[in-house]
């Protein structure tokens, strides 16, 4: 038969214990996970761009495909022959919002192509129909019909491209080009 401790013999335990769990706290803080980062630009039709960032923990690099739920933080920029038109960002998010995305973390793009099961959809505050950006709102998505913006709950037709166009990514810090090709004809 055992006897329980006296509140004098428990007094060890729980230093040790507390010194444990301070111990793995300064542990953790001292090694935090990084974050893999990249940006991305997506050049739409009659002079619509997109600049974009997404991170993700960098030990989901070469995993293959991850979800809008892996990532931990994603921006979009929309640009008009070069002027901005609007942006989102993940920590604007509501209920409400659209946010579905794929990622190849092993090939460093974005699935296109618009379906769902094949992992090639991407909805960035914009819906299938690409009217729920909301009110002076931005939004991409990448859907069968096509590649397009919303901009203040209104679809962008004029944005449109075909809906495989590659769209790649780039380690932070690269330089890359996003502009528009101007028809001069």
């Amino acid at each position: 038969m055992s006897l329980p401790l006296t509140p004098t013999a428990k007094r060890p335990i729980f230093s040790l214990m507390r010194l444990t769990v301070l111990f793995l706290s300064l542990l953790v803080a001292a090694n935090p996970a990084q974050a893999a980062k990249f940006q991305f630009c997506w050049i739409g039709s009659s002079g619509y761009t997109m600049r974009g960032s997404i991170s993700f923990p960098d030990t989901l690099l070469d995993s293959g495909i991850i979800t809008q739920d892996e990532v931990t933080d994603f921006a979009i920029y929309g640009y008009l022959d070069n002027f901005p038109v609007g942006s989102w960002r993940l920590d604007q998010r509501t209920t409400q919002t659209t946010w579905e995305l794929y990622f190849d973390t092993t090939t460093l793009e974005f699935p296109m192509g618009g379906i769902a099961l094949d992992q090639s959809y991407q909805a960035w505050n914009a819906n299938g129909q690409v009217n729920d950006c909301g009110e002076g709102g931005f939004g991409f998505n990448g859907g069968n019909w096509a590649q397009d913006v919303c901009i203040n709950n209104t679809w962008i037709e004029d944005s449109s491209i075909i809906p495989d166009t590659p769209l790649p990514a780039f380690p932070e810090g690269v330089e890359i080009r996003c502009e528009a090709v101007l028809n001069l004809s």
